[in-house]
């Protein structure tokens, strides 16, 4: 989110906590319900759940708790995800364009690439494709010329 310069200092670091806050509570979400542990816990949700059916009668309020639980689970967890996904894709983006900068003769077109139109990243694919293929000719008559050379020495 772009500072706006109509908002009060006071309000951009209330806003810059908050996301900061997020981003703290997203990271280490993830990385505890990312766990076999945090599966582990789900599977045992599942079966106390299961369990209990016979004793609630297999009751529709018995189906709504589950169903009611998974949805709200999964409804925060997408939020979750996409944080850190989104900051993950973010980071190796950085990493790419420094080394793409750092490459003597790399391209600094390439910097930036996921703000190219769909069309532009087709052309640079197709780009790509003939760089590709001309390297695996040349690659075949170098290997081609070195077995004749081996041939005629042997």
């Amino acid at each position: 989110m772009p500072p706006n310069n109509n908002q009060k200092p006071d309000e951009r670091d209330f806003f810059c906590r908050i996301r900061d806050s997020f981003r703290h509570f997203a990271r280490k979400s993830s990385a505890v319900l990312g766990t076999a542990w945090a599966f582990i816990g789900a599977l045992i949700i599942i079966a106390v759940w299961g369990l209990t059916g016979p004793v609630f009668h297999f009751s529709d309020t018995w189906q709504l708790i589950i169903n009611t639980g998974t949805t709200i689970v999964t409804f925060l967890m997408v939020f979750l995800i996409q944080n850190t996904q989104n900051r993950d894709a973010k980071a190796m983006h950085l990493k790419l364009d420094e080394l793409i900068r750092a490459v003597k003769g790399a391209r600094n077109r390439l910097v930036d690439l996921e703000k190219l139109s769909d069309e532009e990243l087709k052309e640079l694919e197709e780009q790509f494709t003939r760089v590709r293929n001309k390297a695996a000719q040349r690659a075949s008559e170098v290997e081609e010329i070195e077995e004749e050379r081996e041939a005629r020495f042997t």
